[in-house]
């Protein structure tokens, strides 16, 4: 058994180091861009007059950062080949999300928003998966050339994290000859729509609620007449571009249909994995951020004489947090290197709970690093000066969204009992 990372990744992570010094650092120097990073960030990335969206500036910035990537190489580093990326495995997303995060805030890697220099995916495997030959061409490569851009329109107002109650209904109607649905509803958090052309939009075509067939995915276009903005949601980590979102006869043609009618539950589902296991490798990544910060600081600073770092009360807590992340390290990097041995669609039902076991750990070590290191740098720790109350208030989201850790502790206690994943047939006989 062999725990050692491919050279060809040690490689390609120092090529990443390079370009990162080469052309994103001096960007992110120019022009004070630097205010999107330090004790400004959060004013200068918000336009709080503006429904508290982010700044212009700031997403063009981003937008920069993401073309010059794209052109080294770099940011389809994830994708098929055929669209332009470098087939980037699990295992090799999850090493350079975490290597990334461990850098510390930066324009090279900001989750915020869930920028990267190395961009993460989830809809091409969505619309290679379940969307027609038309549909992967105007998705996946506008996509790319920044022509479409699709937000996710799941969650609703009363249901949250439970899908299979959908309010949102869709009902056939033909107009001028052609076939279509009539949407009505409303979505929450519907991250992106400032900027999305289209709305992948689910709703209950056909069944009762709490069944997880019947529920459809259309991709509404932004502009189609009874779709409505209703507010953008502030957050604890601003800026916000999570909108709550009504649609009020709405009609589409049959074309928006994306995957088969009443199969748009497993549609949603198709992508988390992916998803889960590049969130826990960030978390983990911005973890060991906080956790080294803090025995740095703990060396050098030196009240009463001593350094910090000769207190116990110092030592043991950061060990506690440098020993959680060295095992979620290992835990992480296996699970990523077994997902890429399985088959996609065999992932949710032999390697789910790992997943889950992985992203809500990580996500809860973040936020006890995030605090600790506060605590050790003192007043200092506490202000806007240094990156810890932005990690911890960013991080802390995906306690909850990306599935709340009780879903996915459920989902790992469904395996570890046997009513789902391998261990079902060990408890057959019960």
């Amino acid at each position: 058994m062999d725990f050692a990372l491919p050279e060809d990744l040690k490689a390609y992570l120092s090529e990443l180091d390079a370009f990162i010094a080469a052309e994103i650092k001096p960007l992110e120097a120019k022009d004070d861009n630097i205010r999107f990073f330090d004790h400004r960030r959060e004013w200068a990335r918000t336009d709080f007059e503006n429904g508290g969206l982010p700044r212009h500036e700031w997403e063009l910035l981003l937008r920069d950062a993401t073309i010059r990537a794209d052109a080294a190489g770099h940011w389809r580093f994830s994708a098929p080949k055929k669209y332009g990326g470098k087939d980037g495995s699990n295992l090799w997303m999850a090493v350079i999300r975490d290597h990334f995060a461990a850098k510390g805030l930066g324009l090279h890697n900001d989750l915020q928003n869930e920028h990267s220099i190395v961009g993460n995916f989830p809809f091409v495997a969505m619309f290679e998966a379940f969307g027609t030959p038309a549909q992967q061409e105007e998705f996946i490569l506008g996509g790319f050339a920044r022509k479409r851009i699709t937000a996710f329109g799941l969650t609703e107002p009363d249901h949250g994290s439970d899908a299979t109650y959908m309010e949102t209904r869709a009902v056939p109607e033909t107009r001028d000859g052609v076939a279509g649905w009539l949407i009505n509803g409303e979505k929450m958090w519907t991250t992106g729509m400032h900027v999305a052309t289209h709305c992948a939009t689910f709703a209950r075509t056909s069944g009762n609620n709490g069944a997880a067939r019947g529920i459809s995915c259309f991709l509404v276009p932004t502009s189609t007449p009874g779709l409505k903005i209703e507010e953008y949601l502030w957050t604890f980590n601003m800026p916000t571009d999570h909108p709550r979102v009504s649609f009020t006869n709405v009609w589409v043609p049959d074309s928006t249909l994306l995957g088969p009618p009443d199969g748009g539950l497993a549609l949603a589902q198709s992508f988390v994995h992916q998803n889960r296991i590049r969130q826990a490798a960030s978390s983990l990544g911005a973890a060991t951020f906080c956790v080294e910060e803090s025995v740095k600081y703990a060396r050098t600073r030196k009240p009463f004489g001593e350094a910090l770092s000769k207190n116990q009360a110092i030592q043991f807590p950061l060990v506690e947090l440098a020993t959680q992340c060295e095992m979620l390290r290992l835990m992480i990097y296996k699970t990523a290197w077994d997902m890429d041995r399985l088959p996609h669609e065999a992932i949710e039902s032999q390697l789910s709970d790992k997943i889950s076991m992985c992203n809500y750990w990580a996500n809860r070590l973040v936020c006890e690093a995030a605090d600790r290191a506060m605590q050790v740098h003192g007043g200092i720790g506490y202000s806007r000066h240094k990156p810890f109350e932005h990690i911890y208030r960013h991080h802390r989201r995906y306690r909850i969204t990306e599935g709340s850790e009780e879903i996915q502790m459920r989902k790992v206690a469904a395996y570890l009992f046997g009513y789902l994943g391998p261990r079902k047939q060990l408890f057959a006989g019960l």
